[in-house]
């Protein structure tokens, strides 16, 4: 598989090298929230769950069941602490080490929480990445994308760096085109990262 490894996922959590965490939710997911984008009685994925913060939002504000998947045990494990800490102990079939790739939910879901998975994944991956998110969602079904902006100077060579990986509207535009979902209309808001990045929140619907 091209691009970083679950052994390479596995040492960054064993190590707690996660520059990406906020140590909370994302505020765009409290605004996705308190909007309707993301409601109470929805099923949700989060994919790329990492510590597990969004989980615990969207169980809180009443999303259930929200299927948390990520690539590294470590990752799973941790989640599962923090969640246990905060009251919940979801089954082993929402909180599941898993390929996103791979994965298919036996329902087909009310809404995505995309963060931090798209941005993690090889480019080569992304288009079938992109066709996962659509088998996904059911039809009216709503995918709160967070696209990760951060365009390196080596991209004027073409060189391909990351994690995490710059998510160019161009790119998101052609792997989720305009047949299969529906797009706003920009701009879309940039949600600024405490590590000096920021994020494009897109809400897309599932044609």
């Amino acid at each position: 598989m091209a691009g970083p490894s679950v052994d390479f996922w596995q040492q960054r959590f064993e190590a707690q090298d996660l520059p990406w965490d906020r140590g909370a939710a994302s505020p765009q997911l409290a605004a996705w929230l308190a909007d309707g984008t993301l409601a109470s009685g929805q099923r949700i994925a989060v994919p790329g769950c990492g510590s597990g913060h969004e989980v615990l939002a969207l169980r809180q504000a009443g999303c259930a069941p929200v299927y948390a998947i990520d690539y590294a045990p470590a990752a799973v494990a941790l989640a599962r602490t923090n969640l246990a800490q905060a009251g919940f102990n979801p089954p082993d079939d929402e909180l599941l080490q898993a390929d996103v790739l791979q994965w298919q939910p036996a329902e087909p879901l009310d809404g995505v929480y995309e963060q931090t998975c798209w941005c993690a994944l090889h480019p080569d991956h992304w288009a079938a990445y992109a066709a996962q998110l659509h088998r996904w969602l059911r039809p009216g079904g709503r995918l709160a994308l967070l696209g990760m902006q951060i365009l390196r100077p080596g991209a004027a060579q073409g060189r391909i760096e990351g994690p995490p990986y710059h998510l160019d509207i161009g790119m998101l535009r052609a792997l989720l085109p305009a047949d299969r979902w529906i797009w706003p209309a920009p701009p879309y808001p940039a949600v600024p990262h405490p590590r000096g990045w920021t994020e494009l929140a897109i809400v897309l619907t599932r044609r």
